[in-house]
């Protein structure tokens, strides 16, 4: 009877112990907290808790809590306001272009204070010097490419058939635009449009499509150090008259604003035979077009151009040592070549590194499918983003500028004559 008493007495203390180690190892799992947006092109929620899931398998003792905190803008304002009442986010993916103004609210760390080994500072170097444009400055490195885009032309083949136009040959340059653009307006017996030629998204991100446009005229929006603007330049000017012309002179376009939320339905819809977007709804309408569409880098006016686009993993200040150890894990894990590949096959995004191109997975899927390759290809005619300081105030006053161009209430001229002297006064103390 002793003995079973003892057996039983050893079996329960083996109990005890293995439940405090499991709480234990429970209890030293670093947990972090991160924000993502989730409205950026489809339902990306499912591929992210994957991939979380996937990392948490490997590293148990890291766990990771995805807050889908809506759009970008969205997420950059849950982001400074949990900043502001002392609970910021470990990790948040915002946009590339909020650096200045993260950094100015010190809210984030530079990855060159979190890395050590060469192996880590290689990795620091690994993605596309383009898209490192926005991430860097100060020679330091402040956020990691992740959902990142350009902007690309969609185009519909079978429109481009129908209108007699060659579908292997979409337009090269501006000239080109307006010329096919002509020839691929529909309208009814009553002479309404029923299918426009070309679509430039004017709201949303109109500040993105115009830094497309005056890249193209050979001109770029601002400065590195994100303390000047050149909204007032020759070269910009004449980009936001072309973009007029569009729709007022050559009436290719619907004059007005075009809505960026509702774009890519009228492309599906065959309301227009191209259209500029995102990288990012690449698969989008790969799984939605009901007719033969093609992708092509942009036309070119003077020379071919896009800013790169889309958000970056940033890292927060505010953080213990363990956990911005964990965070630096988290990021590394999520944007090595095979997870790089697996993102933008999933999504339609950039493979933001060039051997994520070199994975089996990434040649099968480029080789079935070549659309995938142009905004990579394209990332040699890419450009920085607008990004200056008091970033959110800039994009409003030339979102405000550009429209106010579009709807015929200002010039060009006097619209970026404006803006540039509103920018000139937020951006002096700055310099």
């Amino acid at each position: 009877m002793r003995s079973v008493r003892f057996g039983k007495q050893m079996l329960k203390a083996l109990v005890v112990g293995v439940s405090m180690l499991s709480l234990t190892s429970m209890a030293a799992a670093t947990e972090l907290n991160m924000f993502y947006p989730v409205a950026v092109g489809g339902p990306l929620t499912k591929l992210v808790d994957s991939l979380v899931t996937e990392f948490e398998a490997e590293h148990p003792d890291i766990k990771i809590k995805a807050t889908y905190s809506g759009n970008y803008s969205d997420t950059m304002t849950k982001s400074m306001t949990a900043l502001k009442g002392g609970k910021p986010p470990h990790i948040a993916v915002i946009l590339s272009t909020e650096i200045f103004t993260l950094m100015d609210n010190k809210a984030i760390v530079a990855y060159d204070d979190l890395v050590s080994s060469e192996q880590d500072k290689k990795w620091l170097d690994s993605f596309y010097p383009a898209l490192m444009e926005n991430s860097r400055t100060g020679d330091k490195t402040w956020s990691i490419p992740f959902q990142r885009s350009t902007i690309v032309m969609y185009y519909n083949k079978d429109a481009f058939r129908k209108a007699g136009l060659d579908p292997e040959k979409p337009p090269a340059t501006w000239e080109e635009l307006v010329e096919m653009g002509k020839k691929l307006v529909i309208k009814d017996d009553q002479g309404a449009v029923k299918q426009w030629g070309i679509e430039i998204p004017s709201t949303g991100y109109p500040y993105w499509m115009f830094g497309a446009l005056t890249r193209q005229n050979s001109e770029v929006l601002m400065n590195d150090s994100g303390t000047e603007t050149y909204f007032d330049k020759p070269g910009v000017v004449q980009a936001l008259d072309f973009w007029k012309k569009l729709g007022k002179e050559y009436a290719i376009m619907p004059t007005g604003t075009i809505e960026w939320g509702t774009l890519r339905s009228d492309f599906l819809e065959q309301k227009t035979a191209m259209m500029w977007h995102s990288t990012g709804n690449l698969t989008a309408v790969k799984k939605n077009a009901t007719f033969d569409f093609g992708v092509a880098m942009l036309p070119a006016g003077k020379e071919r151009g896009t800013p790169t686009g889309g958000g970056n993993f940033y890292i927060f200040d505010q953080s213990t040592p363990e956990e911005r150890a964990a965070a630096l894990t988290f990021v590394k894990w999520m944007t090595q070549p095979s997870r790089t590949a697996q993102w933008s096959i999933g999504t339609g995004y950039l493979g933001t590194r060039p051997d994520a191109y070199d994975t089996a997975e990434m040649k099968t899927y480029v080789k079935d499918f070549p659309p995938a390759a142009v905004a990579r290809d394209q990332l040699k005619y890419a450009t920085a983003e607008l990004s200056v300081h008091e970033n959110g105030r800039m994009y409003k006053i030339l979102n405000d500028a550009i429209q106010s161009v579009l709807t015929g209430a200002k010039s060009p001229q006097d619209a970026l004559n404006g803006a540039q002297k509103q920018s000139d006064r937020i951006l002096k103390r700055y310099r």
